[in-house]
């Protein structure tokens, strides 16, 4: 383990090269409004166009120049969607071109990402890909052919260098079983993967590979409701890399990522301001009351595996045999299921509603036996209901606030589940009954095949879970440039 004897007090590190947020980052360090339009052009004369605040939510715009993302903090989350715009020709252009040996190691690694901007941005008007494994269509995807591209490019370019420093079980270890199995599987996927380099120099990204989880286990104590044990382990591990290798300053930590499904993530993140400044935070808790920021963090899902795999989870009976609407049985906890049971509990022969599942009832058996299943946050806006519905083949019905939902960087959800606002759950029934049969399945075929999304592999597969994260971690990774002083 990395302790406070591993760092030496440090003072506030200054960047050693120039960031450039392409997205909405931009707006807070300018001081401009909302809805400012900025626009800037990259050392190698790619014109760069930023939005912001849209009233489609926040999403990533492959427009006329790059991918950047655009948030106004709403359910449906950063996506990536087409828009045209017209360049400025008042902007100027560097046309020098210097020789390659002129180019220093970073420069050649941000020109690789500038052409994996400027191929996203191509794909937006026709796919001629041909992949032999998945090729994503439908309105479940914002713009597929830009995510195919995306992701391929991904494949293509992408190296992240796990930081090897610190000792199990707090780093290079985590929990692969149960609701923050997420944590444990995407670390030791992360070690093993093809993205992975053991050579910094060649990576475009840097894991700090430090499981909350086991924080919470192992360092803090029990009922003493003292956080700077766990906030010194994060901020020591960050003083040892610092110290050690030139990449954290370089950047100030803006081409690092941490991941966390465990709800402390967000606050122990705290205890390094430029971890949550600056860094990518990859949080199941991604509520956006709580600092949660859709154009740079990314919102991973909650999986609960009881075994630590998906055995026994995925699938289920087709439409015809689900004869209950709406399902959903959980403890009451947090601002909104006292509300959900207080109208719907043993309301309604419809809508099974349950605060504890009546004996002789098997919780996964009435998922597969209802058409909806009720998603509601508890004390943190995140849940596994969501993948536990789209596993077993029902519809989620999400009731939360402030909350950016995975994957909807590239996911559009509202075409395989339901969104219903806290203060509609008293309109419960009536908008389910409103949905015709054909909407119904329509969006419970589309959840099936969006279902691989969310799926675990050991060892991880193409467009899977793992790969999924990574994926809107690079699109986070494509929305800053850095520079060399």
């Amino acid at each position: 383990m990395v302790s406070n004897h591993d760092a030496q007090p440090q003072t506030q590190p200054q960047p050693s090269g120039i960031i450039v947020w392409f997205g909405n980052t931009l707006d807070l360090v300018s001081g401009l409004p909302t809805g400012t339009t900025l626009s800037y052009e990259q050392e190698v004369g790619e014109k760069v166009r930023i939005l912001n605040n849209t009233l489609d939510g926040p999403h990533i715009e492959p427009n006329d120049s790059m991918p950047v993302i655009s948030v106004n903090n709403t359910l449906d989350g950063p996506h990536i969607e087409p828009n045209y715009l017209k360049t400025n020709d008042s902007m100027p252009v560097i046309s020098e071109v210097r020789s390659q040996k002129e180019y220093s190691n970073l420069e050649r690694l941000e020109a690789g990402l500038g052409c994996a901007r400027a191929a996203i941005r191509a794909a937006t008007n026709e796919n001629d890909t041909n992949d032999p494994d998945y090729t994503p269509i439908g309105p479940m995807y914002w713009n597929a052919t830009a995510f195919h591209r995306s992701y391929m490019e991904m494949e293509k370019q992408l190296k992240v260098f796990v930081y090897e420093e610190g000792d199990p079980p707090v780093f290079h270890y985590g929990p692969c079983k149960h609701t923050y199995a997420i944590e444990g599987l995407f670390i030791q996927s992360m070690e093993i993967s093809q993205f992975r380099t053991s050579d910094p120099e060649k990576a475009q990204l840097y894991f700090l590979p430090f499981s909350v989880t086991m924080i919470t286990q192992v360092v803090y104590v029990v009922d003493s409701h003292d956080w700077n044990s766990m906030k010194n382990t994060a901020k020591d591990y960050v003083n040892v890399i610092s110290q050690k290798y030139p990449y954290w300053n370089r950047s100030l930590g803006a081409d690092h990522f941490m991941l966390a499904c465990h709800d402390w993530g967000p606050e122990i993140s705290f205890a390094v301001p430029n971890l949550y400044n600056n860094s990518i935070r990859a949080l199941c808790n991604a509520n956006t009351s709580e600092k949660f920021n859709p154009s740079r963090d990314v919102s991973i899902p909650e999986i609960h595996l009881p075994a630590g795999t998906t055995a026994g989870l995925l699938g289920g009976p087709s439409p015809s045999k689900r004869s209950i609407l709406v399902f959903y049985a959980g403890g009451v906890h947090g601002p909104i299921r006292p509300i959900l049971l207080d109208h719907w509990e043993n309301k309604d022969p419809e809508v099974q509603v349950h605060k504890y599942l009546p004996s002789g009832l098997s919780y996964y058996g009435m998922m597969r036996k209802s058409k909806y299943c009720i998603c509601p946050s508890g004390y943190e806006v995140a849940s596994p209901r969501m993948v536990e519905a789209l596993y077993m083949g029902c519809v989620p019905v999400l009731i939360k606030a402030n909350y950016v939902i995975p994957f909807s960087d590239v996911l559009n959800w509202k075409a395989f589940s339901v969104i219903v606002p806290v203060e509609d759950i008293p309109n419960l029934k009536k908008i389910l009954v409103g949905i015709s049969k054909n909407q119904y399945l329509r969006m419970q075929r589309r959840g099936k095949q969006v279902r691989r999304h969310f799926e675990v592999n050991s060892p991880p597969k193409r467009f899977d879970v793992f790969h999924m994260i990574l994926h809107s971690i690079w699109l986070r990774r494509l929305n800053i440039r850095i520079h060399d002083i």
